[in-house]
């Protein structure tokens, strides 16, 4: 299967092979529609709570008395038919998370990527650099691409002057490939991504899943696959030499998959980056909670390596 590839400029750069296996899914609609509910619901705090007729203050003392009066019979001025009596049936803190397996997820999000490819909502670009940030950059390419309703753009890793030129661009979203989820793409009618992103797709979710493990064999049709573990990661120390990075990285830690996200999307992916945070600045993070803190506060003690100001 060929998708076309475009530059910025809204001109053909030619085409990209990519994989039956994520792009050309028999769509399930069922499955589609199971995922999304549950990521609705797992984004629901479900902290909503009213006081009941037992949790009022007041209402110690009867009414009026039980006969004579050509009244009800009330027993507290707090009962659920008082006006500031207590709330019959409320709602009370509570979780609605659901627990999606892995496979039925990526089975969802490979269907969702397919409908797009067979109904032309795919843009491929074959790079997305901006110099400014600005928004009248991101606003000339999508016109350069007639992109006019909701889009998506996705790329491969964080991209923070793609944040900042989209982020006052109505109906406009950005992420980085590795949080791709089914929600935001059944969102956004169009999806504007880089080809180094729909590499990175092919090797995340191409072949048939084996519910992990180092290496494995995937047959894809008549085709044998061979998937190899992921290449180390190669940084280049002060002396300009390349060497192998053994500093874990912050997915690494095992952190909930709520607070892994909010720091890929704040571009916090080093471990330096986080322990050079302070609390109150870890804490500034749009979604990022108290106890998001706490959890990792606790991976990091785990590790000895606790900032001092975090105690």
């Amino acid at each position: 299967m060929k998708l076309q590839i475009k530059n910025t400029q809204g001109e053909n750069a030619g085409d990209l092979d990519v994989r039956e296996d994520v792009f050309n899914v028999p769509i399930k609609l069922a499955l589609v529609h199971q995922v999304m509910v549950g990521q609705l619901a797992n984004k629901r705090q479900g902290t909503a709570k009213t006081k009941t007729r037992s949790e009022v203050s007041g209402g110690g003392a009867k009414p009026r008395p039980q006969k004579h009066t050509g009244s009800s019979r009330q027993g507290s001025t707090r009962s659920p038919i008082w006006v500031g009596g207590g709330r019959a049936f409320g709602p009370t803190p509570r979780s609605y998370r659901k627990r999606t397996p892995k496979k039925m997820r990526r089975l969802a999000l490979l269907s969702v990527l397919s409908d797009k490819a067979r109904q032309s909502d795919v843009l491929l670009l074959d790079s997305l650099e901006l110099k400014e940030g600005k928004t009248k950059e991101i606003v000339s390419i999508l016109s350069a691409l007639n992109v006019s309703g909701p889009a998506l753009i996705v790329t491969d890793g964080p991209n923070k002057k793609l944040v900042q030129s989209a982020g006052n661009v109505g109906g406009v979203r950005t992420l980085p490939v590795q949080v791709l989820n089914t929600l935001d793409l059944l969102n956004k009618k169009q999806l504007i991504i880089t080809v180094d992103a729909v590499k990175r797709i092919e090797e995340i979710w191409g072949g048939i899943y084996k519910g992990g493990g180092d290496t494995s064999e995937a047959l894809v049709g008549d085709n044998l696959i061979e998937e190899t573990p992921d290449e180390p990661q190669i940084k280049e120390n002060a002396e300009g030499q390349r060497g192998e990075s053994n500093q874990p990285k912050v997915l690494d830690l095992g952190l909930s998959t709520r607070t892994s996200n909010l720091l890929i999307q704040a571009e916090i992916t080093e471990m330096d980056d986080l322990t050079n945070l302070s609390k109150s600045e870890l804490l500034d993070i749009p979604g990022f909670c108290e106890k998001s803190y706490l959890e990792v506060r606790e991976k990091l003690e785990s590790l000895n390596i606790l900032p001092s100001d975090w105690q």
